[in-house]
């Protein structure tokens, strides 16, 4: 790979440890270091690592065993750290889900994981719901926090006498149905960490796919996996400074690729600056308050922050975002135009990188210095071999022809929750996972991934990609966005649908986007339907939820 980092090599070693001993290690080395930034308080590592283990000791005399799952169910704040490493330091399996959640989803996650102990918010949509799915699904203890258990002194005040009841925070717990408040249990539990020590190859986290296309299942990822993948993201990034950077954590940390950045972030013994979720004038005043130098997010937090800074600018008064010198951006494509608009306003550098919850999650990267190629994935990390087979007998391709994408190293799950047929299908006997993405590599190395292999339209034996046609629909005038999916055809097998949002007050029919496809498109690629939507059913991390189209009935208009 001719444009490989020279500063990275492609094969590391790392110490095999359990995944709650990058906090321990930060702790030891850097107590006074500030962990967490949440509303401008700060935790150190040394409080951080204390509240861990009172959780701990806590989960113990609550009953949970090595293995035991404990579901943690929060935005992001201090609390999910603490319950998260404290699950860890009890030998216990932790799993994460969003607060955002509806009952019938909550459910099967605990069912599915057979959590013993539910961490839970005590705003009251999020706990009405969290109560409801506990008794439901059998789980014996439900932990509730409150939002501002961890904010500081003056602000928790305020909060209490202005908003917490008229946000809906107060609650009454029945300790007879098992529901504790979490700084009641944390009270006179020691300091010091349980005698059990995790076993590296073991289970620490059960991640939930996205379920972008199925149900979601659960990854079995271990402290070796999660740890690994710190490490390979540290070297790849050699850049960064140990106890010198600020993350800024936007990112859900339900999810892996936030969970990984932020062990990245605790392995250099620098702080998470916490954002509960991404309100765009919130985030803007916290870069320029709290001067984060790392920004992971997603293409379109990039382009809301652009549109802001832009419009502010001719105001005369742009909030100072020149703290950052590095992003990260994920889950999504990353257009030229987003990044180039971001570096200019901010002084920042963006890369986009790749990833999946079965590789906890990252597997690529563009080089954070020198060349990075506008749409491509950038290259595999330290550790990490890629194959790209042909879809339909499996053999390795040359470079520049398209294929399923395989990838093998350290970072790979283990399998998943209880389902080996599943996992069977997933690695092959020699490790290789499939990530169901069609890809292909460039002659310098650098990856593009083209579609997702179970999206691929097979109509009348012809591979059809819904993203090639995504791109073509997009560009006619008024639309906002599209998806486009196979459907069902009595003589061709599938053919192509497409959902389009038109944008506010324009108007297209049917047959001008077709009419326009054609003109740009094979014809056996044109879609043979087109929806209109309101919107696009969308993932917390803004990933189209292709099996929910069909669902998305409210303001649809079929032709």
């Amino acid at each position: 790979m001719t444009y490989y980092p020279r500063e990275v090599p492609r094969e590391i070693s790392w110490k095999r440890r359990p995944l709650y001993s990058l906090l321990e290690d930060s702790a030891r080395k850097h107590p006074g270091a500030a962990a967490t930034i949440f509303f401008g308080g700060a935790m150190t590592f040394a409080e951080l690592d204390a509240e861990a283990n009172r959780f701990a000791h806590a989960l113990v005399k609550l009953g949970i065993r090595p293995g035991d799952r404990v579901g943690i169910h929060l935005p992001n704040s201090p609390q999910v750290l603490v319950c998260l490493h404290g699950a860890l330091k009890a030998g216990a399996v932790a799993t994460m889900a969003s607060p955002l959640y509806e009952r019938r989803e909550l459910i099967h996650w605990l069912n599915d994981s057979g959590a013993r102990v539910l961490v839970t918010l005590s705003q009251n949509e999020i706990l009405t719901r969290a109560i409801d799915a506990q008794q439901s699904a059998g789980v014996r203890h439900l932990v509730v926090t409150s939002i501002k258990d961890y904010f500081p002194a003056k602000l928790k005040t305020l909060f209490t006498v202005f908003k917490e009841k008229k946000e809906g925070h107060r609650a009454r717990l029945d300790a007879a149905k098992g529901q504790l408040w979490l700084k009641d249990l944390l009270k006179d539990q020691p300091a010091s960490r349980p005698k059990w020590r995790s076993d590296p190859a073991g289970t620490a986290v059960l991640q939930y796919t996205g379920g972008t296309t199925g149900v979601p299942k659960g990854a079995e990822l271990t402290h070796d996996n999660l740890v690994a993948n710190a490490a390979q993201c540290r070297q790849w990034l050699y850049e960064l400074n140990e106890a010198r950077e600020r993350m800024l954590m936007v990112l859900p940390l339900f999810h892996v690729y936030a969970l990984t950045c932020c062990n990245l972030v605790m392995d250099l013994a620098s702080p998470s600056i916490l954002v509960p979720r991404f309100d765009l004038a919130d985030v803007i005043k916290i870069i320029d308050r709290d001067k984060p130098t790392v920004f992971p997010g997603i293409p379109a937090m990039y382009a809301a922050i652009n549109h802001s800074l832009r419009r502010d600018g001719k105001k005369g008064h742009p909030a100072d975002l020149s703290s950052i010198n590095i992003c990260f951006s994920g889950a999504d494509r990353l257009s030229p135009e987003v990044q180039e608009d971001f570096e200019q306003l901010t002084g920042g550098r963006v890369v986009q990188g790749y990833g999946l919850t079965e590789a906890s999650p990252v597997t690529h990267v563009n080089p954070s210095q020198g060349l990075r190629k506008a749409g491509s994935i950038g290259l595999p990390l330290p550790n990490t071999e890629v194959r790209i087979i042909d879809l339909d007998t499996g053999e390795d391709v040359e470079p520049g022809r398209e294929g399923e994408m395989l990838v093998r190293g350290p970072q790979v799950m283990k399998g998943y929750w209880n389902d080996p047929g599943e996992t069977a299908e997933a690695i092959t006997a020699g490790g290789w996972l499939h990530t169901g993405d069609v890809a292909f590599a460039d002659e310098d190395g650098f990856y593009y991934v083209v579609d997702r292999r179970k999206d691929v339209i097979i109509t009348g034996g012809i591979n059809v990609f819904p993203q090639e046609v995504e791109d073509v629909i997009s560009q006619y005038p008024g639309v906002k966005e599209v998806a486009v999916k196979g459907q069902p055809h009595k003589l061709k097998g599938e053919v192509a649908k497409a959902y389009v949002v038109l944008e506010k007050g324009e108007q297209a029919s049917a047959s001008d986007i077709r009419r326009f496809a054609r003109e740009r498109l094979a014809d056996y690629k044109v879609p043979h339907q087109i929806e209109f939507l309101d919107e696009l059913p969308r993932s917390v991390l803004r990933k189209v939820l292709k099996r929910k189209l069909d669902e998305s009935e409210a303001g649809a208009k079929e032709e």
